[in-house]
């Protein structure tokens, strides 16, 4: 074969084998393809046709937050002692009591404390009945202890009272703003007893989780963002209407 047929036939082989690396190219983009599957990141918003639903829920507690907490699991103790809460007690309330801190913390309030504390403080709350120690919260005692104490107590507990972590970093802060405004600390009287009626959802319960990042997703201030929420908490009204009786089974009475 002649010269010219040899270079021919190799660029003949150069052309096939670029054909075949576009074709291997074109089959790698397709299997990348999976990582570009759809999936939610955390605090993302999720929207559907005419609805927004909430971040969804963030890293858990004593995670590495985006903006920091006040006080960290790392440097505090955890455990139940009166050192340890002690030295909580100098921590700066860093939540106004303004209208939606106080409804967010008689929600939690009503929800958490009042089983022991009663709904107005008093320290009658119904687990009293049952042999378990009630504090009053309304004593001089109580309304001359710090707002970082009682933020201490109810992250650790103290004595015979347990923990009450589940009650959120920046929710407990709500707590003790409300359990001010039950002592007569605050310009105007708090509102007492429970939001809603037993088993009632919605704007009764808590909001969505503030845990780790500690404050709302930054990039979404629209529709159903936690600013939004705090809005709709904010002209939360008073005790929902009560549920009329149903009557029971012949013999069995009435519940209530």
């Amino acid at each position: 074969m002649s010269r010219s047929g040899w270079v021919g036939v190799r660029r003949a082989r150069t052309l096939l084998a670029l054909a075949g690396v576009m074709v291997v190219g074109q089959g790698c983009s397709w299997f990348t393809a999976f990582v570009m599957q759809p999936k939610i990141d955390p605090w993302e918003v999720v929207t559907f046709p005419g609805k927004v639903l909430l971040p969804s829920r963030g890293n858990p507690q004593n995670s590495v937050p985006i903006t920091g907490t006040f006080v960290s699991g790392l440097q505090v103790s955890y455990a139940p002692l009166p050192g340890v809460v002690d030295s909580m007690s100098a921590i700066q309330n860093p939540t106004a009591p303004s209208p939606v801190s106080l409804v967010n913390g008689r929600k939690l309030f009503q929800i958490n404390c009042s089983p022991c504390h009663g709904v107005a403080g008093l320290g009658d709350g119904a687990a009293t009945k049952y042999g378990v120690t009630g504090i009053n919260l309304i004593m001089d005692h109580a309304k001359n202890l710090s707002d970082g104490y009682i933020y201490g107590m109810i992250r650790n507990g103290r004595g015979a009272m347990p923990t009450y972590n589940r009650i959120e970093d920046m929710d407990r802060w709500d707590v003790v703003n409300y359990v001010r405004g039950l002592q007569g600390k605050l310009a105007e009287p708090v509102p007492t007893g429970p939001v809603g009626y037993p088993g009632q959802t919605g704007d009764a319960l808590p909001g969505s989780t503030m845990t780790a990042p500690t404050r709302p997703v930054p990039y979404y201030r629209g529709a159903g963002s936690l600013d939004s929420l705090h809005a709709i908490r904010a002209q939360t009204p008073g005790p929902a209407p009560k549920v009329p009786p149903t009557t029971a089974p012949s013999g069995a009475g009435v519940v209530k």
